[in-house]
């Protein structure tokens, strides 16, 4: 079992910048591929961004691509949010996906995930 912790989140103007975290604890995190997806009120949960086990394959909305950095160090995955817009208001989640590098990144098809965190992006 996984656990999944994301942390901050908050309220930012638009062009700001938020960096969001996600702890892990549980079962070897250094295997897993982690990804970041958000959903905001009255949409679907899309894909924001993802990185394999070892930090070689990385992949990117085109919503962020550019504006959005991921990165993983032991124990935690990051988000480096910049440039910030209020269409990237929504609940941001992570998840930790069991292969080192998901043949289809793109999708929810994570198996462990976060509770979320809320980014707030005003105009």
């Amino acid at each position: 079992q996984v656990q999944l912790v994301e942390s901050g989140g908050g309220l930012v103007q638009a062009g700001g910048s938020l960096r969001l975290s996600c702890a892990t604890s549980g079962r070897t995190f250094g295997t897993y591929a982690m990804g970041w997806f958000r959903q905001a009120p009255g949409r679907e949960r899309e894909f924001v961004s993802a990185i394999s086990w070892s930090g070689g394959n990385i992949y990117y909305a085109d919503s962020v691509k550019g504006r959005f950095t991921i990165s993983r160090d032991k124990n935690t995955v990051y988000l480096q949010m910049n440039s910030l817009n209020p269409d990237d208001t929504a609940v941001y989640y992570c998840a930790a996906h069991r292969l080192p590098i998901p043949v289809r990144p793109y999708s929810d098809e994570y198996d462990y995930w976060g509770q979320g965190t809320q980014v707030t992006v005003s105009s």
